[in-house]
């Protein structure tokens, strides 16, 4: 079994900033790219922030400049540090995880159960 378990998310003000955490456990053999994704009320899931096994990003155009995702390889734990928030910020955050359970596995997805992140004016 594999879980990721966020935290980090909560009330801010717009301008303000929030970190957030995702660490992973359990049967892990191998951790690919791990990233944060975001869903607002009425939209569609969008990728944040994702950071590969070799340090590289890839961003958000809504959020470059803001955002800064980074990893502990050796903790299993993404993070993402978020600067100069704003309203349109709002949404539950996931972290995601591309894992590979055993020598024989394929890497696949795993998702947190998602971190409420709320901006206000």
């Amino acid at each position: 079994q594999v879980q990721l378990v966020e935290s980090g998310g909560g009330l801010v003000q717009a301008g303000g900033s929030l970190r957030l955490s995702c660490a992973a456990s359990g049967s892990i053999f191998s951790i690919n790219a791990m990233g944060w994704y975001r869903q607002a009320p009425g939209k569609q899931r969008e990728l944040v922030a994702a950071i590969t096994s070799g340090g590289s990003t890839n961003y958000a155009d809504s959020v470059k400049g803001r955002f800064t995702i980074s990893r502990e390889i050796a903790k299993n734990t993404v993070y993402l540090q978020m600067s100069s928030l704003k309203p349109e910020d709002t949404a539950v955050y996931f972290c995601n995880a591309q894992i590979a359970t055993s020598y024989r596995d394929y890497e696949r997805d795993y998702w947190g159960q998602g971190t409420q992140v709320t901006v206000s004016s």
